[in-house]
């Protein structure tokens, strides 16, 4: 591996751990090769970019996986609090994008939020409820 390989690795690492994803071992067991791609493009050239927070970048992850109805969602939900996102903020999300992208897609990320939450054991007026 050449040294900006290794650096785009270390930096895609080190977002995976302050995201709470450790060095995310399900995908790397679905897929090794997956998961090269997805630690170095995604996560130690996008995501480690100065431009915006991991906070930031989060949110604006959310409300595409929203768009998308993404079962990806799932994980980013659940781990967004290690970037300081509350279950509220997320419901925010959810609503605002509801404006933009219509009710299906709301629907759809309000019930993934929910099995979130409660898999957490999280009550729901803990989202604003």
């Amino acid at each position: 591996m050449a040294a900006d390989e290794k650096d785009r690795r270390e930096r895609g690492l080190e977002v995976l751990r302050k995201m709470g994803w450790g060095d995310n071992p399900t995908l790397k067991a679905l897929d090794p090769d997956l998961w090269a791609f997805t630690t170095d493009a995604f996560f130690g050239e996008i995501w480690a970019r100065p431009g915006l927070s991991l906070r930031e970048r989060e949110l604006i992850t959310l409300a595409t996986l929203i768009a998308a109805k993404a079962d990806g969602i799932s994980l980013h939900m659940r781990n967004a609090h290690h970037l300081g996102i509350t279950f509220a903020e997320m419901k925010e999300v959810i609503l605002q994008c509801t404006i933009y992208l219509g009710l299906p897609q709301a629907l759809f990320a309000m019930r993934k939020l929910e099995a979130v939450m409660a898999d957490a054991g999280t009550p729901p007026e803990k989202a604003g409820r």
